[in-house]
């Protein structure tokens, strides 16, 4: 039932954010629309609040979707779409901790102090944000594009080396729902009328809780954070 209570608790904000972001694209309806895909490399790890618990590595990933822009102005506009995000991370604890894999065990899993947890989550984000732009310098416009992600975990899995687990569903050890803001900033080469090749350079930082404190883990914060190198084209 808690977690029920959380999902409408964090549901709300999202989809005041959504109507938000969505109410001033009917505004400017003669204004142009643009479109694109990517394919970003991503490199994420984890924060936390609580010494007691801390991030003990980066792991590689990948981030593919698709994408547009609503102009408002010739060199402004609101940008949204919809990205499959593939990432993870490593935490250790400095005291002897549980975890539950229930594919694995119908018990928690024990881990030994200083042992790692190693994450593998998916989301699917919804970026609402505002892209600037300059004006096309030669074949170049450089940009950058600020916005907020509300994010669903639709898959997560979790290995436990010191205990020989293997990768297992620990989808009840992470929150589905969270939110985090992005920043990204790079560079678009035309290659002929609309389309443009993109490469850039962003930082997502998923400012809320991803984990559930749950058995005897500590009370903490842990904040996911990301680093993509935008490959993408626009059309």
């Amino acid at each position: 039932m808690n977690q029920y209570k959380n999902k409408i608790k964090y549901a709300g904000p999202f989809a005041a954010l959504i109507i938000f972001f969505s109410f001033p694209l009917s505004l400017f309806p003669q204004q142009p629309i643009t479109f694109g895909i990517h394919a970003d490399p991503v490199i994420s790890w984890f924060s936390s609040n609580n010494l007691e618990m801390s991030n003990k590595g980066a792991r590689p990933g990948f981030n593919f979707g698709i994408s547009f822009n609503k102009y408002f102005a010739k060199n402004y506009s609101f940008s949204s779409g919809i990205n499959l995000i593939s990432t993870g991370g490593r935490l250790v604890s400095l005291n002897e901790t549980t975890f539950d894999l229930r594919d694995y065990s119908t018990d928690p899993v024990v881990v030994a102090p200083g042992e790692a947890i190693i994450y593998k989550i998916q989301y699917l984000s919804v970026p609402l944000g505002l892209k600037l732009q300059t004006n096309q310098i030669g074949y170049l416009t450089f940009f950058t594009d600020i916005g907020l992600d509300p994010k669903v975990v639709v898959s997560a899995n979790a290995d436990i080396p010191s205990v020989n687990t293997g990768w297992q569903n620990a989808i009840e050890e992470v929150r589905v729902l969270n939110m985090s803001y992005h920043i990204t900033a790079g560079i678009e080469y035309s290659v002929g009328g609309n389309t443009a090749l993109v490469l850039g350079l962003g930082f997502d930082n998923n400012f809320l809780d991803i984990t559930r404190d749950i058995n005897s883990q500590p009370e903490d914060k842990i904040s996911h954070k990301m680093l993509a190198f935008r490959l993408g084209v626009i059309f």
